[in-house]
């Protein structure tokens, strides 16, 4: 399926009652905007595109289902506005995510390392909102208290893995698909946990939103299978973070730079 394809579909599947839609064929981004709250979000078609070509008509299904729950959220927040009892997490972005909302507000955000940042989100249920300064009075919550809820609930987000093994390291694989996967990365006393299974480098991932790839690498090819990896998810993530990979050190994250096949080099 080609990009335009997929904006077709897109629109065959929401209808146009609802949403006016504007394609850049340049930047392959659909800005879909809502005709009665005026507020739109755009998707990166190439990625759904990619995501199909793996997925099917699952990747269709998933991109459907994030545009109506981040809609509909947006549509309660109109009518009831927020509230303090909702439950916070701290989500991992690029530091490229832009640090303001559309209306130009800036958004609470905790630096995390050159690759990423971390940002706040209320969660909504079935979708979440990233916390912006303006919501805090609504909040009745200072930025330090919404870092401290965030830091503390990510504790309570369950921490099963998927165990692989591939060409002699072991990879385990963090995926509710949650809109929370990459936070883990944040809960200290998981990853303590998953240290002392190690009996090589232990490295962390987080290509994309919903995927947290905790390595146990053993030799130099286990280094080029993770870079293989991290690139695959990056491709094909919804929510893109960074195709690097960091070593787990005693609490420090050190980005990884594998430059060609069978060779790395670690540092910044």
């Amino acid at each position: 399926m080609k990009e335009q394809q997929m904006v077709e579909e897109i629109k065959k599947r929401l209808g146009e009652t609802r949403f006016t839609y504007t394609f850049d064929e340049k930047g392959q981004r659909l800005h879909l905007q809502h005709t009665v709250l005026q507020r739109g979000m755009d998707i990166a078609i190439s990625q759904v595109v990619a995501k199909y070509h793996e997925k099917k008509e699952a990747a269709i299904d998933e991109v459907i289902y994030t545009i109506e729950q981040t809609f509909t959220a947006m549509e309660q927040e109109q009518q009831q506005g927020f509230t303090g009892k909702a439950t916070i997490y701290p989500v991992v972005r690029s530091t490229s995510f832009p640090q303001q909302s559309k209306e130009g507000v800036a958004f609470v955000t905790t630096e995390h390392t050159a690759e990423t940042r971390i940002f706040y989100a209320l969660d909504l249920g079935n979708t979440y909102r990233l916390i912006d300064e303006a919501m805090l009075e609504q909040l009745q919550l200072t930025t330090q208290q919404v870092k401290e809820a965030a830091r503390f609930a990510v504790t309570g987000l369950g921490t099963d893995v998927k165990r692989d093994e591939v060409a002699g390291s072991v990879f385990y694989f963090v995926n509710y698909n949650d809109g929370y996967d990459a936070s883990r990365i944040l809960n200290e006393k998981f990853l303590q946990e998953m240290k002392l299974q190690i009996e090589g480098d232990m490295t962390l991932s987080v290509p994309h939103q919903d995927v947290l790839i905790i390595g146990d690498i053993r030799d130099e090819v286990g280094y080029d299978v993770l870079a293989q990896l991290t690139m695959h998810y990056f491709s094909v993530g919804m929510v893109p973070i960074t195709s690097l990979s960091f070593v787990y050190d005693d609490g420090e994250l050190e980005p990884i730079f594998i430059l060609a096949k069978n060779k790395n080099t670690k540092g910044e």
